[in-house]
């Protein structure tokens, strides 16, 4: 992170309307939340009592969302990221989005890999901190992914005590209900339209006791109505006697008043309302984005329960009129999303008829395989979408299994595979892979899909012993199934090459993707892209085993099917002379390795230009070659050049650039310019302790080259 840069990470919700800083109730989280510390918000004692989980609706995250916006508008913390902690990867997913940026880590490492870079960055870096875990759902989920350095602080939200991590349990602090003055005073400020509604507001918050979600509730029915607080307060007094009777124990307020809400909301959104409200009540109430209310499929599905025309201005107005009586929330315009409080929605799921959860089921996961996004550049919206669909997961049962597996299912995985998820793309696979064997059979094609999955999951996760396991599998299954020159069952057996590779299984390896390439040059053709595709893994399986010879041999080939197929300067083609070149100097023909550079060189000069980076790297590569000839002055020269062009393309700070910059040293200290060598690693070492995370192999690489160099 370059100096003075500030990092944002995570979407932090907007502050409701008519947000109260609770200077009475929550006062300690100013004194409590300081650098080094982790405090953890829970739900407090509520006044009025109440059974179920309706008193943990406290309004933990609006506290969260108002120290954290203050601390960041105040320049109090230079990185600010906010994750739901719902999930392992949720909470991945945010450390990832934030390493990006402050400590430049690549997006296509494994996740697990960068978020432990990055956790080892804020146990060291003197930068402050804020690190807000939203509604934690279990300890295990923090395992190794718990923030901490003397700059930082966290701040956890949970609604169960219980999972907040057993050390940091006397850290917690109670958010319960209003004081009689804070709820007075949001009663009011939400009630400015008709003084008049403010009679009897003292009585309605005394019976309210406080709690935040009936006060939002109830200042919402009555704001959009001609009832005063005196009005409501008999409704609901009455109200609240029927479902004690009923019960045989008396209601917590917010379980009496968002029966009020609920009514209200089909008043001025018939049918639309509760149609939509039992869509929200299946998904992700922490972030639902908003384009899902707005799909064909949640149109077909609005028509079919009655409202008409079905359109887009349908929905947003039942959602509004949702959000005037408090069952939900909207997001801003930046970052549209829809927040259901979970108490709301176990309440929606216990009242609502089962063919209407059955229809918003079917409806909720349409609209979002519909809504998904191709590209998931943004990580809050794939992990929304990832996160609603593991909620519809839960609610929704054996419906997304009716026939077969549903499309939404498949794609959440795939998200967590994009996104380097490797762990918790390992754990979904194999369940879906069960799930999916118990309910269609073992011989199911989504079953056999989740399979392949599973093992390209282990791929990606670096459990090669595993993949092999699962490739072998498939590709029994395919040759049996489809028979030996079907294309899945070469693709099974390329696969498994690949796999064996990866488990450094190299003779086993070059056995199977030579069998892999001899199917495809026989089924598609020795110029094929498949087959020349499979050659490059054979000659890289080679490569790995030491039979340089035998991969040149097998490079050259491909090179020169590239050439023919996709033309000389195509970026696969020039990639397939670097492979040679490398291997030619693996295998010490200097001459022949320096002669594929120039060209490597060349060709990304003239497609790519001189600054791009694919262009520096190759300048850098025959630098390296330069220096293995012995010829030291080209060495320096192109060492040079690839130094400053990282420096002008990522920066000074950048790890490449701090390598390159590692690289010149060396090329200075072997040709005796000790002086200039030294002044350089002293300085790259500098650079590397105050940008790189604590640990980083490039900071020891140059510490000890610094170390071996004082010695002599």
């Amino acid at each position: 992170m370059a100096t003075g840069e500030r990092v944002r990470a995570g979407t932090v919700p907007p502050l409701a309307d008519g947000f109260s800083a609770r200077p009475e109730t929550v006062s300690a989280v100013d004194s409590a939340l300081i650098p080094g510390a982790v405090v953890a918000l829970v739900p407090g004692p509520m006044t009025g009592g109440g059974a179920g989980d309706w008193p943990k609706t406290c309004g933990k995250t609006q506290v969260a969302v108002s120290y954290a916006e203050w601390l960041w508008q105040s320049d109090r913390v230079d990185v600010l990221v906010w994750a739901a902690a719902t999930s392992r990867a949720s909470v991945l997913s945010g450390y990832v989005e934030a390493a990006v940026t402050a400590i430049w880590a690549d997006p296509a490492d494994d996740a697990e890999t960068i978020a432990g870079r990055f956790l080892g960055w804020l146990a060291e870096t003197t930068r402050p901190w804020l690190v807000v875990l939203d509604d934690l759902s279990d300890a295990v989920v923090l395992e190794g992914l718990r923030p901490a350095g003397p700059a930082g602080r966290v701040l956890i939200t949970t609604r169960d005590p219980a999972a907040v991590p057993a050390e940091l349990r006397g850290l917690a602090l109670p958010v319960g209900a209003f004081s009689q003055r804070e709820a007075l005073s949001y009663l009011m400020g939400r009630l400015t339209a008709d003084p008049d509604q403010r009679l009897g507001a003292i009585d309605l918050v005394q019976d309210l006791g406080g709690e935040p979600l009936a006060l939002t509730q109830a200042s919402g029915v009555i704001a959009g109505s001609v009832l005063s607080c005196r009005d409501y307060l008999d409704y609901f007094r009455r109200r609240r006697e029927h479902m004690t009777q009923a019960a045989g124990s008396e209601p917590a307020a917010a379980a009496v008043t968002w029966t009020f809400s609920a009514e209200q909301a089909d008043q001025l959104s018939p049918r639309s309302g509760p149609a939509l409200l039992a869509m929200a009540a299946l998904l992700d109430g922490d972030g639902i984005p908003a384009e899902v209310f707005t799909t064909q499929a949640t149109y077909r599905y609005l028509t079919a329960k009655g409202a008409q025309p079905a359109d887009r201005d349908l929905a947003r107005a039942a959602l509004l009129a949702l959000e005037r009586v408090g069952l939900l929330a909207t997001g801003s315009a930046r970052t549209p999303t829809v927040r259901v409080n979970p108490v709301i929605q176990a309440a929606v799921q216990a009242a609502a008829p089962r063919d209407l959860l059955d229809q918003a089921a079917r409806a909720a996961a349409d609209a979002l395989l519909e809504t998904w996004p191709a590209d998931e550049r943004g990580a809050w919206s794939a992990e929304a979408f990832r996160s609603c669909a593991a909620s519809l997961q839960r609610t929704a049962g054996d419906l997304l299994w009716e026939g077969s597996c549903h499309p939404v299912l498949v794609r959440a995985g795939q998200s967590l595979d994009r996104a380097h998820l490797a762990g918790p793309a390992v754990a979904y696979w194999r369940e879906l892979a069960t799930v999916s064997e118990q309910v269609l059979g073992p011989d199911h094609a989504a079953t056999l899909a989740a399979g392949r999955r599973l093992a390209q999951a282990h791929m990606a996760a670096g459990r090669s012993a595993e993949a092999v396991s699962w490739f072998q599998w498939a590709l029994a299954d395919r040759a049996r199934t489809l028979g030996e020159d079907h294309p899945d069952t070469i693709a099974a057996r390329f696969s498994l090459g690949r796999a064996l590779l990866a488990a450094d299984q190299y003779a086993d390896a070059i056995t199977a993707l030579r069998a892999a390439v001899g199917d495809y040059e026989r089924v598609r053709g020795s110029d094929d892209l498949d087959t020349l595709s499979a050659r490059d893994e054979l000659a890289a399986a080679c490569f790995a085993a030491g039979q340089f010879p035998d991969a040149a041999q097998l490079y050259r080939r491909t090179l020169a099917g590239r050439e023919h197929f996709q033309g000389d300067q195509h970026p696969d083609t020039i990639a397939a002379r670097q492979k040679l070149a490398d291997t030619y100097l693996a295998d010490n023909r200097v001459k022949n390795a320096l002669s594929e550079y120039k060209r490597v060189l060349a060709d990304r000069e003239k497609v790519l230009g001189p600054d791009h980076l694919d262009t520096i790297v190759a300048r850098a590569a025959l630098g390296s070659a330069y220096n293995s000839a012995g010829r030291m002055a080209s060495a320096l020269q192109f060492c040079e050049q690839a130094c400053n062009g990282y420096e002008r393309a990522l920066g000074p700070d950048h790890p490449e650039t701090l390598a390159s910059r590692a690289d010149l040293a060396y090329a200075y200290y072997a040709v005796g310019w000790l002086t200039d060598g030294l002044a350089i690693l002293r300085d790259t070492l500098a650079r590397c302790e105050r940008s790189l995370p604590p640990g980083d192999p490039l900071t020891h690489a140059v510490r000890e080259s610094l170390a071996n160099i004082a010695e002599e």
